[in-house]
Formats: structure tokens, C-alpha cells, sequence
């Protein structure tokens, strides 16, 4: 059970420390584009100014995510050493901080990214699991 537990905040690091850092170099590679985007959006969320989403920068972003969400779920497989529950504990909790941000952001945010990006964190990770199963049976 301590396994599955650091499994779930090792994981939830990492996608954290992924999505932060992804998300500072995309900023500083294309501060005239993603950058300019992202502290638009910062304003609006703070400032109540006008926001307009970048479908583009968006789809970047559900990548992104799902990139992670195998990644973390691989890792807190491997740490766990099972591959269901400690992706899926992980994938639920990703999924209620994702709706937290999410709810932050709604009204600046189309609603088909909100629905994918959360619709695919739990099946995503999960499978990034399932990923670390097939990994050890080869080895």
C-alpha cells in the first residue's frame, strides 16, 4: 500500500514538474505566440481582461497531457511494482486537480478542451501503466 501511495505522489510530480516545464520553455522559445498567449491568459484570470484561446496552443496542450499522463502513469506503475492501481489512483487524482484548474479557467477555455483534457487524464495514465507491464515482461 506504501508503494502504490508514493507510486500516486511520485507520479503526480512528475506530470506536474513536466507541465510547468514544458509549458516556461514553450513561453520562452515563442514568448511573441505561446507566450504572448499564456500571460494573456494569466491577465484574464486576474485582471478580467479579453482573452481569445489559441485552438492551436490548445491542441499543444491536450499533447502535452497525454504525453505526461503516460509518462506519470508509467512511473507510478513501476514504483507501485503493479500496474492498475496505483495509475488509476493516480489518474482520479490528476483528474480532481485538473477540474480545479479547469473551473479556473472555464470561461476563457472552448468547452471541448476542457472535456478532453480531463475526459483523457484517467484512461491515459492508466495506460502509461499498462505500458510499464508490457516494459517488465520483456526484460
Amino acid at each position: 500500500m506504501l508503494r502504490i501511495i508514493l507510486g500516486v505522489i511520485v507520479g503526480f510530480i512528475v506530470w506536474s514538474i513536466l507541465w510547468v516545464g514544458s509549458d516556461q520553455v514553450l513561453m520562452n522559445l515563442s514568448k511573441g505566440w505561446y507566450g504572448a498567449h499564456q500571460i494573456a491568459l494569466e491577465n484574464a484570470l486576474y485582471n478580467g481582461t479579453a482573452f481569445t484561446a489559441d485552438s492551436t496552443i490548445l491542441l499543444i496542450g491536450l499533447v502535452r497531457s497525454v504525453i505526461f499522463s503516460l509518462m506519470a502513469g508509467f512511473i507510478a506503475a513501476f514504483i507501485a511494482n503493479e500496474n492498475s492501481k496505483a495509475p488509476i489512483a493516480l489518474g482520479v487524482f490528476l483528474l480532481i486537480v485538473g477540474i480545479l484548474f479547469q473551473v479556473a479557467v472555464w470561461k476563457y477555455i472552448p468547452i471541448w478542451y476542457h472535456f478532453l483534457f480531463l475526459f483523457l487524464l484517467v484512461p491515459v495514465t492508466v495506460a502509461g501503466g499498462k505500458l510499464r507491464s508490457r516494459t517488465a515482461a520483456r526484460t
